[in-house]
């Protein structure tokens, strides 16, 4: 009896030993299968026609790509936190004391992401990281009724002086460049490259599929002698579509809607890939440019910060430009982004909705894609006798040393076509103190005498090079003080100087003075001018947002 109850557990033992084999061997069978019928290899894949490409191409859109984007609401997929976000940190520009530093030299912006995405972020119900605002980037989203320029300098130059509204014994000098318009019937043939990241964090709603119809919008605004590739990149890059005419309209957008996301982020090699497809279909005296399409989410080849710049530092040398466009929230690396496009000589968009895609990549897009002017530098001489101190507001990742000015080798921000550029100046008018931390000098507190410039506050010097030239050219302005009191001046002042503030306040700045929300949202209301496309309506309504949000 006992041996047949040995038996019997033995019996039992090995029974369930067995069935645990089976059941693992058909588990590892059925997803080896899955894996099998999945997939598709480089050779089944028509899209892929270069390197090996990951998770690339789908056999049709998503149900997501053509669904509407709701403006406001919160949608699926979403990540509400902005913690994952990378922005580069920003020490605001101090004041600076004339007598020592006379001279004040940068590099001209004309990116416009950091307002995008503190919008974005603002209409989810938060309050930016103070590192997301960059104030000259919220200047510069808006255009300014400066006057077009004559003969063949491609930017006309404006200057204005007024009491600072939030300092009133202080004052604001604004410098304005307009670039020249330009008609796209009129401009030379594109040579475009779409680097698309395809990557798994494109996934969401407001990545991948906002990315394919803001590429579609700047395809019905190419001429039948543009031409267009398309290269994507996930875990390795490839190329979706060769160079091919915009007159095969159908053809490229066929080829967006077919991409979908998945896999890691190798960026290096896409942006290697992209720059090799634009040089080999090279358009001489034509408009030759990368266009990356991205969160900046870059995580496995060259990632860091310096090893992709200096890659794009190589290939600007080349005469192709670069212009990044970024996409989502929760990874965004804008602070990767905004390097790029900088070192690029290109400009940084970020597109948070279907109507930020129509401006940036139709209504604006001559601005976006054509170059009028490169390698833009300003160098503004004070007057020690009129100013005692002066700040530049924002440019702080802008800024030169003063004998960069000169040299033709410094690269420098650029200008496209209708583009408008503004710059604020904060000064401290003379035999006032300067709100600063530096030592104080026992021989720079002698205040300056009147001089032969009489009420000459500064001087205003440009260099610029022509797209296709190696050697700069200088232009020269003085700006007179006539006394001009905040309510009297520009709506171009007035309204910049409303931005100004507001960026200021979302900082925390500890140079805003009195600045309050509803001064404000009464400059910018007052200032509003002729609002075609409620630009400047919808700033007003973000000012009423962030005024709840601080509470």
């Amino acid at each position: 009896m006992r041996r047949q109850k040995e038996f019997t557990v033995k019996f039992f033992v090995c029974l369930l030993i067995l069935s645990s084999i089976i059941f693992n061997a058909c588990s590892a069978n059925n997803e080896s299968a899955a894996n099998t019928n999945g997939s598709k290899s480089d050779g089944d894949n028509p899209h892929i026609t270069q390197q090996k490409s990951t998770e690339v191409a789908s056999n049709s859109s998503s149900a997501m790509a053509n669904s509407p984007y709701p403006s406001e609401a919160k949608r699926e997929g979403y990540d509400e936190g902005i913690s994952g976000d990378r922005y580069a940190e920003i020490t605001e520009n101090p004041f600076l004391d004339t007598s020592r530093a006379p001279l004040s030299t940068f590099s001209i912006d004309v990116d416009t992401a950091s307002y995008t995405n503190v919008r974005r972020i603002l209409n989810d119900g938060q309050l930016p990281p103070k590192d997301a605002v960059r104030i000259e980037e919220f200047i510069n989203y808006f255009q300014y009724n400066y006057p077009q320029p004559n003969g063949n300098i491609p930017f006309s130059v404006n200057t204005e002086v007024a009491s600072a509204p939030w300092k009133p014994n202080h004052k604001i000098v604004q410098i304005g460049l307009q670039g020249k318009n330009v008609s796209l019937d009129n401009v030379p043939p594109s040579n475009l490259v779409f680097l698309i990241d395809v990557s798994g964090s494109m996934q969401n709603y407001d990545k991948l599929p906002l990315l394919k119809n803001a590429f579609q919008t700047l395809v019905n605004q190419l001429k039948p002698n543009d031409r267009v590739a398309i290269a994507v990149y996930a875990g390795s890059s490839g190329l979706v579509l060769p160079s091919t005419p915009a007159s095969n309209k159908r053809e490229i957008l066929d080829s967006l809607d077919q991409l979908s996301a998945g896999g890691s982020t190798n960026g290096g090699d896409g942006i290697k890939l992209a720059y090799t497809v634009a040089l080999n279909n090279f358009i001489q005296g034509g408009n030759n440019r990368v266009i990356l399409a991205t969160d900046g989410d870059f995580n496995v080849g060259l990632s860091g910060d310096d090893e992709l710049v200096r890659l794009i530092e190589e290939k600007r040398r080349s005469g192709v430009f670069l212009s990044v466009l970024g996409f989502g929230s929760g990874n965004l690396n804008d602070s990767m982004m905004e390097k790029l496009a900088d070192k690029g000589n290109g400009n940084y968009a970020y597109i948070d909705s279907q109507e930020e895609a129509r401006k940036a990549l139709g209504q604006q897009v001559a601005g976006t894609l054509y170059t009028i002017a490169k390698d833009v530098k300003i160098q503004v001489e004070f007057n020690p006798a009129l100013v005692a101190g002066y700040r530049l507001i924002g440019y702080e990742n802008r800024l030169l040393a003063d004998k960069d000015f000169n040299d033709d080798r410094k690269d420098a921000g650029d200008i496209g076509a209708g583009h408008s550029v503004t710059a604020l100046y904060e000064i401290v008018p003379a035999g006032q103190k300067i709100e600063n931390d530096g030592i104080e000098l026992k021989y720079s507190k002698t205040v300056p005498s009147e001089t032969e410039f009489g009420n000459e506050l500064l001087t205003v010097k440009l260099r610029y090079k022509e797209p296709d030239s190696n050697q700069s050219k200088l232009i020269t302005t003085g700006v007179l003080d006539n006394n001009n009191q905040a309510e009297n001046a520009s709506e171009n002042l007035k309204f910049a100087s409303a931005v100004a503030q507001f960026g200021m306040l979302l900082r925390d700045s500890r140079f805003k003075g009195s600045a309050n929300f509803s001064n404000v949202y009464s400059l910018a209301a007052n200032s509003r001018g002729n609002d075609l496309n409620n630009y400047r309506g919808e700033f007003i309504e973000l000012v009423e947002k962030a005024k709840r949000l601080k509470g």
